[in-house]
């Protein structure tokens, strides 16, 4: 695995934020804004008192309070990672995973009838989804970005070798689509102004189509493709170690970030799901 220059603990910090921008933000940490003048933490002072009061308020300064809190969080206990994947299978239809929360798609996976084009914009929406990360862990405009580059979950090599297949077999190759350069576009904004939400969608990305995602691929393999496995859903080395490192880094990132941030994250996971889904419904295109 490789290593990085710029460990979590030294990381600078983030010039972009979600929301205003703080006048202390130059010397605040990477993925933390500042809580001055909220309900959390309030500072006073007065000249005609003897000294400056700082009151720090608690939700949870009761056993009640905090048993409630951590009702609100399920898997918190095992990380930040957790409390996503809980969030994200609440998404799932009951036919999707056993902890679905959503009825089942009138039309299954298994009933699809997918064709060779309507899947090229499927991979090729995707290689522009993928590039378009990796554009973004390169230029780090949050330097903590930095630790996600070279993870071995990397997709855009493996796309373009399964694209290139598909050329040799006489397939005309696509231009990306709107549903593709959308979810791009809106990507490279939210690694700009919003870590929180984009860290979110990297997070979907990458886990779904480990996951659910080759379900996908293998159904489909076996309609159109004569059970050929693209280079898409193979992985160099054990994807579950691999998968763990992920988990373990971003779990490290949102260490530093309020309750507030983490639930921020947590929000947009439904609006992850949107984007892939309008690219997941080009293979039946």
């Amino acid at each position: 695995m490789a290593s990085y220059a710029t460990p979590i603990s030294q990381a600078q910090p983030c010039l972009h934020r979600r929301g205003k921008t703080s006048s202390l933000a130059p010397f605040l940490p990477c993925f933390r804004r500042a809580a001055l003048n909220t309900g959390a933490f309030s500072l006073s002072s007065s000249s005609g008192s003897r000294s400056s009061a700082m009151v720090i308020a608690s939700s949870a300064s009761t056993p009640a309070a905090a048993a409630a809190e951590k009702k609100r969080y399920p898997g918190e206990a095992k990380g930040f990672v957790e409390e996503m994947r809980f969030v994200a299978m609440r998404l799932h239809t009951k036919d999707q995973a056993k902890e679905g929360e959503k009825q089942a798609n009138p039309q299954p996976i298994a009933k699809w009838q997918p064709s060779v084009e309507g899947y090229l914009r499927f991979l090729v929406d995707n290689k522009l989804v993928y590039d378009t990360l990796d554009s973004i862990l390169a230029k780090a405009a949050c330097p903590s970005y930095a630790e996600f580059r070279n993870t071995g979950l990397e997709r855009s090599a493996s796309l373009t070798q399964d694209l290139e297949w598909f050329k040799s077999q006489g397939h005309a190759i696509p231009e990306p689509s709107s549903p593709g350069t959308s979810y791009a576009k809106y990507l490279e904004e939210l690694s700009e102004t919003d870590p929180q939400a984009f860290i979110c969608h990297f997070y979907n990305i990458y886990f779904a189509h480990t996951a659910g995602g080759r379900m996908i691929g293998k159904k489909v393999a076996e309609k159109i493709l004569d059970n050929r496995e693209l280079e898409f859903y193979k992985w160099d080395g054990d994807l579950s170690l691999l998968l763990q490192n992920v988990r373990e880094k971003i779990n490290a990132v949102a260490g530093d970030w309020t309750r507030d941030e983490k639930d921020h994250c947590l929000e947009e996971t439904e609006k992850s799901f949107k984007y892939s889904g309008e690219i997941l419904r080009l293979i039946l295109s």
